[in-house]
């Protein structure tokens, strides 16, 4: 007895370090029936962890809609969402975070979640076709955030330049809560004929599983649990959580699972990410109701003598687990072979829901599949949650509490050099966007990225958007304002908003605010996704995003990034936010509001951080995003740009860069000028109109629920505000093209 009672305590030690919590440890033993050994502990710590089990979130994410005309799968139960785009084709796409893994090692960090969302997509059986990536970054001048810049983007750039994806828009923001904790978010979109997904499940008896793709190695064992705990300054010691990419591996294994797809010969198929071969092995297992037994040894190993947890934890890239028809063996490893893979079968699919797994013959794990899975037995949380103190005090801020500046022409150049406002273009620069040849966007230069489908009229509209200032200054407004963000961004550039994906990143659920932050996300995410009948296909929720410095807690701001598909039904309606020429009148769709609250310019010029948002309402967005629709679809409009960070002045800059043209507007007397310039009120649109097409233009207005102002035209160059001139576009275009290149040198 006393043995016992010192193995269970020697056990529950490591149960906690693992990250599992005393009445967990409890619930193993209950549902094993005995003391796990320390191999079965090893797989309940990583299947329980936040990032694999949700535990912490899944409640909440349950109330998100998931229901729209174009559908294909339940959100959750595969590895990406996948909604029908007609023509008989379907569209398979997901954001994920790799955000711990980042802030030690940037470069593999960002590269491997490049690999593990392309993963997600082709393991489904759709070829990717385009990439997004919302990144977020510390203070712009600390040494630190200059390395995490440059070891992102390379690896980004690196690792989807060699696997042949093109990348075709994102974002990037600075604020110095992320200044240890960076937060790396990859989108993949990818294309398939409706009806070939390929689902991840395992059943019937009998048939043999095989591991495919690279050798498995020691990276990324554990990798799951570190990403579901806080950053310290211990951090560095999990280096080895990091995962090593290969994009030349994953081109291969890309071609081969397409080939394979294309067979009779697979059950199901599922990319070894979060947890590896365990979470693999566990969640197909579930998913069709049968169990495994697999042979740890015949697994293809980087180093000699790996134990059979580290097999089992190692997040090895660029590898998957396929459950294959008893008797086709054969054509899945010449298809294997053909391509120079690994192709090594490791098991065989049994009755009941016990995975056990095996090293040399003996039996070093058996585990009941369902009670390790989200949706099956994994731990169900619902935290507490309490409204900080700041909420209220920030709602008091009125635009009273500043003054005006006298000279708003070094407000203009201070907003266009601003590392949140200025050019991307040393990121972006190391991407390749034109691999591929379907990314439209390099013709057109649109608030969305364009992707071309090729043998049809239609093409894609992808975004990805969050303004985490907003949403920090209020959760539930906040993440409202970025669904609608995405939609204006999707609807500017020609298309119909469809669905969303969301990569939810937030500090410490335990911590009652932060988890405050996360429900109020929720319930705007929710309300909004309705209005727009965008349903929430899948995502990722990323916890955790906090630095312990000197036992103090500093989250991230809460980000809650929006990942948007939407449609191109004809290609005509793809509109460009650029100025076409002299003299084209510009209008604002949408009414300006006396407000600067949460934005850019109160934040970086006034250094004012305590402020609520802006005005919101649901109703005028929407009707906003279809007045728009009507304009482009009636080819009413030159060009059409929403007005977001940076406020109207920068939405007017950046459609004069593109063919070096300026404008000359009056500001509007019902609206502080600075507020009116620099605001960042959501709900409003810059358009620009041929002088010959005005009156078609404001008789399709006259009858919707939209208001418009004209705020004067677009110039050879000149920059003119209520008749002072700002100075020239050429002056301009380099604060805005070359200033966060200057800065991160």
């Amino acid at each position: 007895m006393e043995l016992k009672i010192k193995t269970d305590l020697a056990t529950l030690e490591q149960a906690l370090e693992m990250g599992l919590i005393a009445e967990e440890f409890d619930r193993i033993k209950k549902i094993l029936g005995r003391t796990p050994n320390f191999c079965e502990l090893s797989i309940f710590g990583v299947m329980w962890s936040e990032h694999c089990s949700y535990k912490n979130s899944i409640l909440w994410l349950k109330k998100l809609p998931k229901d729209g005309p174009h559908m294909l799968v339940e959100a959750g139960s595969e590895n990406a969402g996948l909604v029908d785009i007609g023509d008989g084709l379907a569209c398979c796409f997901k954001i994920e975070s790799h955000n711990h893994p980042s802030a030690l090692e940037p470069y593999q960090g960002a590269a491997t979640g490049v690999g593990g969302i392309n993963r997600d997509i082709f393991t489904m059986g759709a070829r990717p076709i385009a990439q997004l990536n919302s990144l977020r970054f510390g203070n712009v001048n600390l040494d630190r955030t200059k390395w995490l810049v440059n070891g992102v983007s390379k690896g980004i750039g690196d690792y989807g330049n060699a696997f042949g994806i093109p990348i075709v828009g994102g974002e990037v923001f600075f604020d110095d809560c992320y200044n240890a904790n960076p937060l790396v978010n990859a989108f993949s979109a990818g294309i398939m004929k409706k009806g070939d997904m390929i689902s991840a499940t395992s059943y019937g008896v009998g048939n043999p599983i095989y591991i495919v793709g690279s050798h498995t190695g020691k990276d990324g064992i554990h990798g799951a649990s570190f990403a579901s705990k806080d950053i310290t300054e211990d951090s560095a010691e999990d280096l080895p959580a990091v995962q090593v990419g290969d994009p030349f591996q994953e081109k291969l294994l890309l071609e081969a699972t397409l080939e394979l797809a294309k067979t009779d010969a697979i059950v199901g198929m599922q990319d070894m990410g979060a947890a590896g071969i365990t979470c693999s092995s566990n969640e197909m297992s579930a998913a069709g109701n049968h169990g495994m037994d697999l042979f740890l040894d015949k697994v293809p190993t980087r180093q000699k003598n790996m134990k059979d947890w580290e097999i089992l934890l190692s997040e090895s890239q660029e590898r998957m687990l396929v459950v294959v028809k008893d008797g086709h063996e054969k054509i899945v490893e010449e298809i294997f072979d053909k391509w120079d893979l690994t192709c090594e079968k490791i098991g065989v699919v049994t009755e009941g829901d016990r995975v056990r797994y095996f090293m040399y013959g003996k039996l070093v794990a058996d585990v009941p599949c369902k009670d390790l899975v989200l949706g099956g037995g994994a731990p169900v949380y619902e935290r507490e949650w309490r409204e900080p103190e700041y909420y209220k005090k920030w709602k008091e801020f009125t635009l009273d509490d500043i003054k005006q500046p006298e000279d708003l022409i070094e407000v203009s150049k201070f907003l266009a050099s601003n590392e949140n406002i200025s050019s991307k273009k040393y990121i972006y620069e190391q991407y390749d966007s034109m691999v591929g040849t379907v990314n439209m966007s390099t013709n057109y230069v649109t608030d969305a990225g364009i992707i071309n489908l090729k043998n049809t009229n239609k093409a894609l509209a992808m975004t990805v958007d969050c303004n985490a200032r907003m949403v920090n200054a209020d959760p539930e407004q906040g993440c409202a304002m970025a669904v609608a963000e995405a939609a204006r961004n999707i609807v500017c550039s020609g298309g119909v908003p469809s669905a969303i994906t969301n990569c939810l990143n937030f500090g410490n659920p335990y911590n009652p605010e932060v988890y405050w932050q996360f429900v109020g996300s929720i319930k705007g995410m929710s309300k909004a996704c309705k209005k727009f009948k965008t349903p929430v296909t899948g995502g990722n929720v990323s916890f955790y995003n906090q630095t312990n410095i000197d036992g103090n807690e500093i989250p991230v701001f809460p980000t809650p990034t929006i990942g948007m598909l939407g449609i191109v039904e004809d290609k005509s309606h793809i509109t460009s936010l650029s100025f076409k020429g002299k003299s084209d009148l510009i209008y604002m769709l949408g009414e300006s509001q006396n407000d600067i609250s949460s934005s850019e310019y109160l934040s970086s010029f006034h250094k004012i951080k305590e402020s609520s948002v802006p005005n919101f309402d649901l109703d005028v967005e929407y009707n906003l995003q279809e007045t728009l629709k009507k304009l482009i679809r009636c080819g009413f409009i030159e060009s059409a740009h929403d007005i977001s960070n940076g406020g109207l002045f920068i939405t007017l800059l950046e459609s004069s860069l593109e063919k070096n043209l300026g404008f000359d507007i009056t500001t509007c007397s019902e609206t502080r000028e600075d507020a009116f310039l620099f605001g960042e009120a959501p709900s409003r649109i810059i358009v620009s109109v041929r002088e010959t097409q005005e009156d078609q233009f404001l008789d399709l207005l006259n009858g919707e629920k939209t208001s418009c102002l004209l705020l004067g035209h677009v110039t050879k160059g000149e920059i003119r505000i209520d008749d002072k001139v700002y100075g020239d576009i050429n002056e301009y275009k380099d604060l805005y093209l070359n200033s966060l290149t200057n800065k991160l040198k």
